[in-house]
């Protein structure tokens, strides 16, 4: 039977089961249909909801900045801008990203990855977690001309929880970057979120920046 034939034939098979199950429900006098629909309603929002492709920040939700933010397009792949800390060590995923600027030295990035479930979510996080507690000392030990620290922020109450790192690098040369990092996940959902400018963690606008992790988490759906 050709496969066009089959499914048409599948299909009236349905459709008659369904109407022969209809009467008998109606026969019985078995419960109303209203539960039954709520029940596929909150199944298909679920399902909507993990279908959905997770949002991303807009540039008013980064931290203040004299100049202002401007967001550019959100774009398939992993963004090279993480890479000195989130680089080979990275699992292969399908990431999705967003660059953000000012007219001065600041930069951001949020990178964002829908895994295939909420334990490879977790194993996600944790990685990137470590990746970039590790950071400052793989920077040494690849860089001799570059001193780098790394500072642990602590941890945020947003949904499976988020963490916030900081990075300094100075140069031999005399040349000085802060950067902030945090790593937020929703189940399978995991996002990343960079904040970085020339100077050292003075010059690091900390609360400011875990308002915005935060916001990165909630914001996903």
């Amino acid at each position: 039977m050709p496969v066009r034939t089959r499914v048409a034939a599948l299909a009236a098979l349905t459709a008659t089961a369904l109407a022969l199950g209809a009467a008998a429900t109606s026969q019985a006098g078995a419960a109303p249909g209203g539960t039954v629909q709520k029940n596929a309603a909150a199944k298909s929002a679920s399902a909507q909801k993990k279908a959905a492709a997770p949002r991303f920040l807009a540039a008013s939700e980064l931290p203040p900045h004299p100049t202002g933010w401007t967001a550019g397009p959100v774009t398939d792949g992993f963004p090279e801008q993480l890479a000195y800390c989130l680089g080979e060590g990275v699992p292969a995923y399908d990431y999705r990203h967003r660059l953000f600027h000012t007219e001065l030295d600041a930069s951001a990035v949020q990178v964002t990855v829908v895994t295939g479930s909420a334990a490879k979510g977790k194993a996600l996080a944790d990685r990137l977690n470590e990746e970039i507690r590790t950071c400052a000392a793989r920077l040494e030990r690849l860089y001799p001309e570059i001193e780098a620290e790394g500072r642990f922020f602590g941890t945020l109450p947003v949904e499976e929880g988020a963490t916030v790192h900081g990075l300094h690098t100075e140069t031999s040369y005399g040349a000085t970057d802060v950067n902030l990092l945090s790593v937020g996940r929703d189940g399978r959902t995991v996002t990343v979120v960079g904040w970085g400018r020339m100077g050292d963690f003075d010059d690091a606008p900390l609360a400011a920046i875990k308002k915005t992790a935060k916001k990165a988490v909630t914001k996903l759906y």
